[in-house]
């Protein structure tokens, strides 16, 4: 498609990378059909098609945002899947990054909507912050109704997330190969039994996983709300503390174990843009990014007779895109069922299922749907987000695929799954 630029916006690298993309784009419409929000809500303008008109327009014009634009925006959780269906290539992360730093940086939101997002910016990455709001939540659980929508939502929301608790197993020495753990924000809070289950299959495999000091936040929350300048420093903190760590003690590599994270971390580069110095930093941290998807797998101790229903988060699916952890789970002796409409979103995404509950709940519903469909025990899923967005009574336990490659392998039971009073640590032969 034509853009029309003027010469000095496109000194910016991060506008001229929008406008390579814009121009790629020949709005086939391919991507509607992968775009949860279309698919759900019928509007055009909730397309990646539609967006990117608006986007357009808005970053031509160089001028305050419509509030309509805005809104549609808003609405788009950043799955990515219409990234993957493009025939012509175009990166939409790329559009829809730079639209949100300048939604961010040139419109003014209603005072709520601004206490909201900022709130979520400062609570969710700060895990003693997280553990304070959870606690409220529960205080303030019995007039969840009284609330307006999205406090509503978030009270509710906090009130079902548990704390939880760290067994004395912990992290365990694996061997003399050693791997750095960026252990992230919320996961940490509301469930630490998922990096320690992924400290014990490493251990099996004879490495270590080692836990960044002083890394806090990947900068995700903060980069997906248009907060440039603050995902910058989140970022610039995980790379300084892994810089630091690796001098005292060499590692092979770094791992987060929530694919959302994960994802944010592998376009590290793209956040400096304009700091070679920070780019080049960024690229050499991202050269060591692993996932456990890639883990070779080994034989199981116990035999399950367990039917896994595999969850794909977006972020595996369109932004690492790698190993879905599929063929572990096999080897390791569960029954993995594949769900329908597994390229939709759950609705999770981050923020998203806080600052935009009705759509995030119509997805969770969707795909519960689907999930229900093939009769599973379980849901297995690789993103701390979908894991808690999924969660509930209404739905089987949900657990990672580190917990059941765990579990499997000779260790405890998923936590979920003892706690729902499921399927707990029995052979077939004693079912």
């Amino acid at each position: 498609m034509r853009t029309h630029f003027r010469a000095e916006q496109l000194s910016s690298p991060s506008v001229a990378e929008a406008e390579k993309n814009l121009r790629a784009c020949v709005h086939c419409g391919i991507c509607t059909a992968t775009c949860p929000t279309y698919v759900l809500l019928g509007d055009e303008r909730d397309s990646p098609r539609g967006r990117i008109a608006m986007m357009q327009k808005m970053l031509e014009e160089d001028s305050v945002p419509s509030a309509e634009t805005v809104l549609h925006i808003d609405r788009c959780l950043s799955c990515l899947g219409c990234r993957t269906a493009c025939p012509s290539g175009v990166d939409y992360a790329r559009l829809i990054d730079q639209s949100r730093a300048y939604i961010e940086a040139n419109y003014q939101r209603p005072l709520g909507d601004r206490l909201l997002r900022r709130t979520i910016a400062i609570v969710l990455t700060r895990p003693a912050l997280t553990r304070i709001a959870l606690r409220a939540a529960g205080v303030f659980a019995p007039l969840a109704r009284a609330l307006p929508g999205r406090l509503r939502a978030m009270v509710k929301m906090g009130s079902a997330a548990r704390m939880g608790k760290s067994r004395s197993s912990a992290m365990i020495e694996g061997g003399t190969r050693r791997v750095a753990l960026l252990r992230g924000c919320v996961q940490q809070v509301i469930a630490p039994e998922i990096d320690e289950a992924v400290s014990h299959v490493l251990a099996r495999r004879g490495i270590s996983l080692v836990p960044l000091e002083n890394a806090g936040c990947c900068g995700a929350l903060a980069h997906h709300l248009g907060g440039q300048r603050e995902a910058k420093v989140w970022a610039k903190r995980a790379i300084e503390a892994f810089e630091r760590a690796d001098r005292e003690q060499s590692f092979e590599g770094v791992l987060n174990s929530a694919t959302g994270c994960a994802a944010h971390i592998k376009d590290y580069a793209h956040l400096f843009l304009d700091e070679p110095e920070w780019q080049a930093r960024a690229e050499a941290f991202v050269s060591k990014l692993i996932n456990i998807q890639a883990l070779t797998a080994l034989p199981p101790s116990i035999a399950r007779d367990v039917r896994v229903a595999l969850h794909v988060p977006c972020s595996l699916q369109h932004g690492l895109q790698s190993g879905d952890g599929g063929d572990l789970l096999r080897a390791a002796g569960f029954d993995v069922l594949e769900i329908p409409e597994g390229h939709l979103c759950c609705g999770s995404a981050g923020s998203y299922s806080l600052l935009q509950p009705e759509i995030a709940s119509a997805l969770r519903d969707r795909k519960l749907e689907n999930v229900r469909s093939v009769r599973p025990d379980v849901i297995a899923t690789s993103n701390i987000g979908c894991l808690q967005h999924l969660s509930g009574p209404d739905a089987p336990p949900v657990v990672h695929i580190a917990e059941l490659l765990d579990w499997a392998e000779g260790g405890p039971p998923p936590f979920r799954l003892r706690a729902r009073g499921q399927l707990m640590a029995e052979p077939v032969s004693a079912r």
